[in-house]
């Protein structure tokens, strides 16, 4: 019997969606920006410039450079934190999610890290490493390592049982439970964890420019601040928000790429 065509073909499904998703994010963005400009003519604070005079203090500053140059600074700490806590924070919650041994051992510091208040660790990290890269490093780690190692030491602990036992009933060795099953299964949850990881990753390298050396766009925004630039200030902060969505964004879409098979539409689709 002849096979009749699909009622609704998958592509044209998938660029339904894929305008659809666009068409959201768009819309959200535009009520977020018309509600900051609203807010800022009403205006809410003298202190609260309204969106277009944030981007046109933005635009200024990519014209003149100061903005690549700051920035500069700033993604150096950023890159070497963030990259140290993705490979040893996976690494160590694979570890942790495996051996109840380890997960006695380690879990407890990191819980106590990510309950910590940064702020008070700060001037304990000063006085040791001094006020260069090191210590804004150690900043960075400090916010996105223990969130990257308890989310993917979770995934990794409630892997369905089901199916580690089915993969040792066909005599797959340990590597292959790991590599083909546990983590192909526990990615989702891993990779949220690593998303969540990088913006606090964010957070620690500006808390870290503002308070141990103001450089980078910390720079900017203290000194803004110091010289009431509100709109600079805004720009700034703006400016390290719109990146930090610029980088989840491309995480994003490399989960998607390397684990395909478990994208899973929501109940509306």
């Amino acid at each position: 019997m002849p096979e009749w065509p699909p009622l609704f073909p998958e592509d044209k499904v998938g660029s339904r969606m894929k305008h659809r998703s666009l068409f959201l994010k768009l819309l959200s963005a535009l009520l977020v920006f018309g509600a900051w400009e609203i807010a800022g003519r009403i205006p809410v604070s003298f202190a609260f410039p309204t969106f277009l005079e944030s981007m046109q203090a933005l635009l200024a500053m990519t014209l003149d450079g100061r903005i690549f140059v700051a920035y500069g600074e700033t993604l150096k700490p950023l890159v070497v934190g963030i990259a140290i806590s993705a490979i040893f924070g996976i690494a160590l919650g694979l570890w942790i999610g495996l051996s109840a041994r380890f997960d006695w051992l380690f879990s407890p510091v990191f819980i106590v890290m990510q309950a910590a208040p940064l702020a008070a660790l700060i001037p304990l990290l000063v006085m040791a490493y001094g006020i260069g890269l090191t210590s804004k490093v150690f900043v960075v780690c400090i916010m996105a390592m223990p969130v990257i190692v308890l989310n993917t030491s979770g995934a990794v602990r409630n892997t369905p049982s089901s199916i580690k036992e089915m993969a040792t009933s066909f005599l797959a060795r340990d590597r292959d439970v790991i590599l083909k099953i546990i983590i192909p299964a526990a990615s989702p949850v891993i990779f949220s964890g690593l998303r969540l990881g990088i913006s606090a990753g964010f957070i620690g390298a500006i808390l870290a420019e503002l308070k141990i050396t103001p450089t980078g766009v910390g720079d900017i925004i203290t000194y803004s601040r110091s010289i009431a630039d509100y709109p600079s200030m805004y720009a700034a902060i703006f400016s390290i928000i719109a990146l930090a969505v610029v980088f989840l964004n491309v995480l994003e879409r490399f989960e998607n790429f390397l684990f395909a098979g478990n994208n899973r539409g929501y109940a509306s689709d």
